[in-house]
């Protein structure tokens, strides 16, 4: 599935990935609606224009993988995957329900999930593997990774990025949802990761510093890396947290928790 659609139809898309991410959240009680939303255009990009992947056939071996690092971000990866087809959109209200397999990370029980999340730091490390390993095959598939700021404090994802420069694995994109903030605050207090895009670049990567909600840009993007050769590269995404829904926009209240009631009913209006 390589849909290429224009930006309109994108920008729509997102709206419905985003209704279903308040709605399922809402009714699970519980979920991280911030870092969901802040990654919906980047996950529409990669599922409607960029990848090549078929929800009919989910283990097809040429498929191209995309790996949900910072896992508690499941909502926004759930949403796409039922909108694309792998699963039913109805399922989305079984998410955190017992039972249900829509956990709040991800498991590779889910058509459409590569890798079972839970501790950050790892999917940097996972797409090293899937990477190495297409090249390996000789197959040509490319990996995307989609890493949290808040993450990137983890020593693990350096320890990868060193790797994958080492490695020379062009077939790897990393993606940075650099909305500047985690579960405590603002990255700039807990621990400032500025000047990132060169913390990555001085590594040895090969970098694109964009807005993370423009399609546009992150098309260029994504058809750019891969047209680079001999290293990886990482897009910063510069992104807003609970972006689309006014009162939860860079509120870290957000993080990680369900709206109420009111709230859902507001932000559906919002989003109409």
């Amino acid at each position: 599935m390589n849909t290429q659609l224009k930006i309109t139809e994108l920008q729509e898309i997102a709206r419905r990935l985003r209704r279903n991410i308040v709605t399922m959240i809402t009714k699970a009680g519980s979920g991280h609606p911030g870092g969901s939303l802040s990654a919906v255009e980047i996950l529409t990009t990669l599922y409607y224009h960029i990848m090549r992947h078929d929800p009919a056939n989910p283990h097809w071996e040429d498929r191209d993988r995309f790996i949900l690092s910072k896992g508690h971000a499941a909502p926004g990866l759930y949403a796409v995957l039922a909108e694309c087809g792998y699963f039913p959109v109805e399922e989305l209200l079984t998410l955190r329900k017992l039972g249900s397999r829509l956990q709040g990370h991800t498991d590779r029980s889910i058509p459409g999930v590569e890798m079972s999340a839970g501790s950050l730091g790892q999917g940097l490390s996972f797409g090293i593997g899937c990477a190495l390993a297409g090249r390996l095959d000789n197959k040509p598939y490319r990996v995307h990774v989609l890493l949290g700021d808040g993450e990137c404090e983890e020593g693990q994802v350096w320890e990868a990025a060193m790797a994958a420069v080492h490695f020379r694995v062009d077939n790897l994109v990393a993606i940075v949802d650099r909305n500047g903030l985690q579960i405590d605050g603002w990255t700039r207090d807990i621990m400032n990761l500025e000047p990132i895009a060169e913390k990555w670049r001085a590594s040895g990567w090969h970098v694109i510093d964009i807005d993370g909600h423009d399609f546009e840009l992150l098309i260029d993007a994504f058809e750019h890396a891969k047209v680079v050769k001999h290293q990886p590269t990482i897009i910063i995404a510069r992104t807003v947290k609970g972006k689309g829904i006014s009162f939860m926009e860079n509120n870290v209240d957000f993080h990680g928790k369900a709206p109420n009631q009111a709230q859902f009913e507001q932000a559906l209006k919002e989003l109409a």
